[in-house]
């Protein structure tokens, strides 16, 4: 199975790009950021013409959050998380897919710092936090999914140095990020690529994507019962290049239909001196 999150930067404006990516890729479940549209302006029967059910949670103008599948029903569990900061804004959709819980998460960006949307960056993370504790004591096979606006470490930023002020690389909103992980989560393309420079997203100005000059900000979470069925982990990059795109890709991970066979170990025979 695979499943893919992409923020599109405004769903109907891109709207070309995502129907392209989603016919060439075919990915079994997506989940959408920044959607950019209010409810009714969700563009669900071009998404459905392509075999994709979908939900979503819309907002006009910013955020907005979507769910699709090509692998059966999409059963939604919630939208907004439990005690939002924020309710009004549209950041969060989860649902059993095919089996499995689907989060798919845009946690808020909290610039400028210091200021009330750095706060509330952080009142929203640890909000997420708990809720992510309580998905994890389901012991259900959960994948949270998203623009986490966050760059965990070093090795996912470019020239870090120039980002040490940043609402997405300060130490409060890293550590929040390590205390996420440190739940059980697998952080499933840093797991795959444990040494490799791989961005997600590359801003729109100064030639970023032509330098390389990106961020790894799109991840893919995986609860303890799923980390061990992980293939594959990717960003389609190209897709940055094509003419009116997000200045996001598409990021994805593959997982198996059944966690490996454990071999059986045979019994060790007897040391004759133990007769």
């Amino acid at each position: 199975m695979k499943i893919a999150t992409y923020n599109v930067n405004g769903v109907n404006g891109r709207l070309p790009v995502l129907l392209r990516w989603l016919e060439e890729e075919k990915p079994d479940i997506v989940c959408l950021q920044e959607l950019k549209a209010p409810q009714e302006k969700f563009p669900a029967t071009a998404i459905r013409d392509l075999g994709y059910d979908a939900i979503w949670h819309g907002q006009k103008s910013w955020n907005g959050v979507a769910i699709l599948s090509r692998v059966g029903e999409i059963h939604e569990t919630r939208r907004g998380l439990p005690n939002d900061p924020d309710p009004s804004q549209s950041r969060y959709i989860e649902a059993a897919v095919n089996g499995i819980i689907i989060g798919g998460l845009y946690l808020p960006n909290g610039n400028p710092r210091p200021g009330p949307k750095f706060d509330y960056k952080l009142a929203w993370f640890e909000t997420l936090i708990r809720h992510a504790a309580t998905l994890l004591e389901s012991g259900l096979p959960v994948v949270l999914a998203g623009d986490f606006n966050v760059m965990p470490t070093e090795a996912d930023v470019y020239k870090p140095e120039r980002w040490a002020n940043d609402a997405l690389f300060t130490p409060e909103v890293r550590a929040l990020y390590a205390r996420l992980i440190e739940q059980g989560w697998t952080d499933s393309l840093r797991t795959l690529h444990p040494d490799e420079t791989i961005y997600t997203f590359w801003d729109y100005f100064r030639n970023a994507y032509g330098r390389d000059a990106g961020l790894r900000i799109d991840h893919l979470l995986l609860s303890q019962s799923l980390a061990n069925r992980l293939q594959d982990a990717q960003v389609d990059r190209h897709v940055r290049g094509w003419e009116k795109t997000s200045d996001h890709a598409p990021t994805w991970i593959r997982l198996a239909a059944e966690p490996p066979a454990q071999k059986l170990r045979r019994p060790s025979r007897p040391n004759k001196d133990d007769k």
